[in-house]
């Protein structure tokens, strides 16, 4: 069985874990700062804040907000 790095592809979202906004872009193919009006208005998950000027996304958030959809 190839893995995806054989494949030429990969998942960003992990079993577990954060991912940063370039990489949550790249699954929600939505802009910044659209992306950052819908965690305002609570349709996206809010980020969690690791540092200062650091901010990521749970996996498991994410992985929710697939599940259900992203229109709800």
């Amino acid at each position: 069985m190839e893995s995806d790095m054989q494949k030429g592809t990969t998942n960003p979202l992990t079993q577990e874990g954060f991912l940063r906004l370039p990489e949550v872009l790249a699954v929600f193919p939505v802009c910044r700062s659209s992306w950052y009006a819908g965690v305002k208005k609570g349709i996206y998950p809010a980020g969690v804040k690791l540092g200062k000027r650091t901010t990521a996304w749970r996996v498991s958030d994410l992985r929710k907000l697939l599940e259900n959809g992203e229109d709800k």
